[in-house]
């Protein structure tokens, strides 16, 4: 019978990795870019060929749809280290600048690692936006600590058997364990730390990171809005935003979290986001459950009812779904009408396949609600007249915006994805996540005379 480590022989078992990595970031900063890529590759490759392993896991613990799993927490990570392998050699290039007081001199940015990260994983994709900043840590040439959620424990165990066959611990470990796990690493100074959570527990971390001067990645989230102009395709837009919550049950950071609507459109739009659920998640009446993700536990399952009551109790009513099964987990997609900002569904974020629905008579009322609450992760505008959207880019802020669709920001490689204020500190993905795990350092060369 396997004993499982004290509470003490893992805080010394964090320490003693902790020390090791201290010793061997050096080493590691000085690597070149075909060490790293064969790493990155390495990695690939066991990925690749524990997938079913993965799925297995990851579906244990979420009830994910298996298509949304391969795509998330396998496909994704593929793509994603590839990337870095491709465009290492050009990434680390210095950045020559020139000198502004003489010519004859050299001013450059060299990218350097930024040293021993520490990388906290969400369960909402536990091992997507977990391994997605390892790869680009390991691009940069950082060495790294890696904490999954304990709401996801299969797949932290085949996370750290997966990092222990592809690393020596001194490069990158994986640590399993319940929150007490995290406030130990937390305790360690880190030189960065990289986030992917709930805007309360960013606001622990951003404090742990104070205390150590550790520079920070927070990827949080927020209530992503979602503006639909007169002229605007209301019945795609209601397929759109039924798929963007029935994808991993609505618990994604970007998910549109509420919409504003003219009245006129209205009753289109509840017909369009209907339809679509109806088609893709029901036969013979009943819902199919391997086709949506569960509600994450029993603890969120009963804040997501809350929010529902607490709505209906003060004169919202329900246009589309309404059902809730505890034994299963599952919340049926939902779209809510005659909202008020009174209730606490538009006060917090919402994490399930829940969308209330607000109507407005001006653009400016809309954009007025957006500017006076936190900035968002993400903000979706449908309009066919480009004044209206350059408008609403010029009045309100947020981490990213896709226009007359959902997600397309976050899923272009080619473009930074992170938070402001609220709902994140600093981006990644491609080039950007190599940016994140490097410092910037400024060189400049006296060049000797003639």
């Amino acid at each position: 019978m396997t004993t499982q480590p004290t509470a003490a022989d893992l805080a010394a078992d964090i320490q003693r990795v902790f020390a090791a990595q201290q010793e061997h970031q050096w080493e590691v900063k000085a690597s070149s870019a075909e060490t790293r890529k064969a790493k990155l590759a390495k990695l690939k490759e066991v990925i690749g060929a524990r997938a079913e392993e993965i799925i297995a896991a990851v579906r244990e613990d979420t009830r994910k749809p298996e298509g949304e799993i391969r795509v998330t927490e396998v496909l994704n990570i593929l793509g994603n280290i590839q990337r870095n392998i491709d465009s290492l050699d050009d990434w680390m290039k210095p950045t020559e600048v020139g000198s502004s007081s003489n010519p004859d001199d050299k001013a450059e940015i060299i990218y350097e690692a930024r040293g021993v990260c520490l990388i906290l994983g969400p369960w909402n994709f536990p091992l997507g936006l977990t391994f997605g900043p390892l790869a680009a840590a390991v691009a940069a040439g950082n060495v790294c600590m890696l904490k999954l959620t304990d709401l996801c424990p299969a797949t932290a165990r085949i996370a750290k058997s997966i990092v222990e066959e592809v690393f020596d611990e001194n490069e990158a470990a994986v640590f399993e364990g319940d929150v007490s796990v995290a406030e130990a690493l937390l305790d360690l100074p880190f030189n960065h730390i990289f986030f992917t959570g709930s805007t309360k527990v960013g606001r622990i971390v951003m404090a742990a990171a104070a205390k150590n001067l550790a520079s920070i990645t927070l990827e949080l989230g927020g209530k992503s809005p979602v503006i639909i102009d007169e002229g605007a395709d209301v019945a795609a837009i209601g397929a759109a935003l039924a798929g963007a919550k029935q994808f991993n049950g609505g618990q994604a950071c970007i998910c549109p979290d509420y919409v504003f609507v003219k009245e006129a459109q209205k009753q289109a739009l509840v017909e369009a986001f209907a339809s679509n659920v109806q088609n893709n998640l029901y036969e013979d009446g009943e819902i199919r459950h391997e086709a949506i993700a569960q509600v994450v536990n029993k603890g969120n399952f009963a804040r997501v009812k809350g929010l529902f009551d607490d709505a209906l109790a003060k004169g919202a009513k329900v246009a589309v779904g309404g059902t809730f099964e505890e034994d299963t987990l599952t919340v049926h997609p939902t779209m809510l009408t005659d909202v008020t900002p009174q209730m606490t569904i538009l006060q917090e974020e919402i994490f399930a396949p829940l969308l209330p629905v607000m109507t407005y008579d001006t653009l400016d009322q809309a954009i007025g609600y957006i500017e006076a609450r936190d900035k968002p992760l993400a903000l979706y505008v449908f309009s066919p007249n480009d004044e209206t959207v350059e408008k609403v880019l010029q009045r309100t802020s947020s981490g990213g915006v896709t226009v007359n669709g959902v997600f397309s920001h976050y899923l272009e490689n080619n473009l930074p994805f992170g938070g402001v204020n609220a709902s994140g500190t600093g981006s990644y993905h491609g080039y950007f996540g190599f940016k994140a795990f490097s410092h910037e350092r400024a060189v400049y060369r006296h060049m000797p005379s003639a």
